[in-house]
């Protein structure tokens, strides 16, 4: 632990882990009666089981920040995993700071998660010293904007949504109210398999050792999952690698970034991708200077339109609608689970340890480096949760656990909403799933398979033929009036009865047995 010599009158300034922003105007001016307070707790590393990378990278740039403040001239108290005075609670720590420094006042910036504001909030009530909650200076909406957005209207369509943050923050725009390019969404053009050509561009991110902090994590008790990589950790230290990271993404991979950013690849696990959302999610990185450098690159002629829109739209379009999904729904939101799904996680979401190549590849990729890209979180892993009726909170809390960048506020939406449907149909048109075809389509996984992905009953049959029938055929009374899934209807009533009967026996019997796939 770090500590600043008490003296009566201190403000103290409390910084989460994801409010890692050197630019916010707290830190504009040096106040020797300010003291800033980090901490590693292990109520954060404990709510839910978490990467072990999540962890390391978080507190390894928590401890740089606090580097970089005390470099600039700030004050800074700093509790550390293993500190014997640590009391492991965020309030239970800001209770004998206070006592300690003799606080006037306490502050604190908005935190991004429903349970962090509930708890602050509630414990700043009761507060001996004025509490003060200030805007993290990060996100284009207000936490209630998308609310306001969508009052009058029954569902929240992310595309409404979006032309409303390209018009009223002039991102792409020909005009005041006209997209450039005559077109406000090019994602049909962003559905390419990827071959084996262009190469993937090398990896631009800085490797650190971070050995010893990973062992005062284990030494604390802390439990995790999957990689650590201690002594090679890829992920942003601060916001100069970020910087230097989304540089080398503007200038090698956006480019090709919407030609690809659907596909799937057992041989390169990062594609185009820009791996920048933990950057992002940690606020190193302002979405505004990650939106201006892509828009700029396609005014200068470096990017085409459709790679660039389909990159601005992950950012100013679904990264701030989820948001307000998250702010306007919660704490209810959570629990939502429209089909009553109840089915447990089976053991090889732990381990990756499937006959299914795509699940296998896509789980063991997450495993070993605390990232999937969006088409492999929801295709795959999702597609496959759905297809078998898994529990949508259990299925909610490993995707918060296991990705770097999933923080509930953007995590839950994606994960309830999106990938399971478990709101019914607030924030997705229709349910994310698919057979093999799909699978087939964006990637190379089906080749060498254990399952043949043209069968749909027999041992080796690929699971996801079967369930996908049995998933629409169980589910036809609530959702056989969708007219995005009409086709599906439509070719379950060409079917006979015997083949609906052996699908639906086909299914059952991996149901049943869902370790054993």
């Amino acid at each position: 632990m770090t500590t600043t010599t008490p003296t009566p009158g201190h403000t103290l300034r409390l910084i989460l882990g994801d409010q890692l922003n050197l630019q916010h105007r707290w830190f504009s001016e040096i106040d020797d009666a300010t003291v800033y307070v980090l901490m590693e707790v292990r109520q954060e590393t404990d709510y839910v089981l978490h990467h072990a990378q999540k962890i390391l990278a978080i507190f390894a740039a928590m401890r740089d920040l606090a580097r970089q403040l005390r470099q600039a001239g700030h004050r800074v108290h700093y509790v550390q995993i293993d500190d014997p005075s640590n009391l492991q609670s965020i309030p239970a720590n800001i209770d004998a700071l206070v006592a300690q420094y003799q606080a006037a006042a306490f502050e604190y910036q908005a935190p991004d998660e429903w349970r962090l504001d509930e708890q602050l909030y509630q414990h700043g009530r009761k507060s001996a010293v004025p509490w003060l909650m200030v805007d993290s200076e990060h996100f284009y909406t207000t936490r209630n904007e998308a609310a306001d957005i969508f009052a009058d209207r029954k569902q929240w369509l992310m595309e409404f949504f979006y032309r409303q943050m390209r018009v009223a923050h002039q991102v792409l725009m020909a005009d005041a109210k006209k997209p450039v390019g005559d077109q406000w969404n090019f994602d049909a053009e962003n559905r390419k398999p990827w071959r084996g050509e262009p190469a993937e561009p090398s990896d631009p991110r800085t490797v650190h050792d971070h050995s010893l902090l990973w062992r005062s994590i284990v030494d604390a008790g802390v439990n995790s999952f999957g990689d650590p990589k201690a002594d090679r950790l890829a992920w942003a230290l601060n916001r100069e690698e970020a910087l230097q990271q989304l540089d080398a993404f503007i200038a090698n991979a956006l480019p090709r970034f919407g030609d690809f950013q659907d596909a799937m690849s057992s041989k390169a696990w990062r594609l185009f991708h820009s791996l920048l959302s933990f950057a992002l999610n940690v606020k190193m990185l302002n979405p505004r200077e990650v939106v201006a450098k892509a828009e700029a690159a396609y005014h200068a002629g470096h990017a085409p339109l459709a790679a660039v829109e389909g990159f601005i739209r992950q950012i100013l379009g679904w990264r701030e609608y989820v948001r307000g999904v998250y702010w306007a729904k919660m704490p209810e939101y959570a629990g939502k689970n429209f089909f009553g799904h109840q089915r447990a996680l089976p053991s090889w979401f732990w381990d990756g340890n499937t006959r299914m190549n795509c699940v296998s590849h896509a789980i063991t990729q997450s495993l070993e480096q605390a990232h999937a890209h969006h088409i492999q979180r929801l295709m795959v892993i999702g597609n496959f949760a759905l297809l078998a009726g898994l529990d949508p909170v259990q299925v909610h809390r490993w995707y918060l656990g296991i990705y770097i960048d999933a923080f509930e506020w953007v995590e839950l939406p994606n994960t309830a909403g999106m990938s399971q449907f478990a709101d019914g149909g607030l924030l997705a048109t229709k349910p994310y799933v698919s057979s093999a075809a799909y699978i087939d389509r964006m990637s190379d996984y089906c080749k060498g398979c254990n399952y043949d992905k043209k069968l749909r009953v027999g041992p080796t049959a690929c699971p996801f033929n079967a369930l996908y029938w049995d998933f629409f055929q169980r589910n036809k009374a609530t959702l056989s009036r969708n007219p995005r899934i009409g086709m599906a209807y439509r070719q379950l009533e060409k079917m006979d009865s015997t083949t609906i009967a052996d699908f639906q026996r086909q299914a059952q019997t991996m149901l049943s047995n869902l370790d054993a796939l």
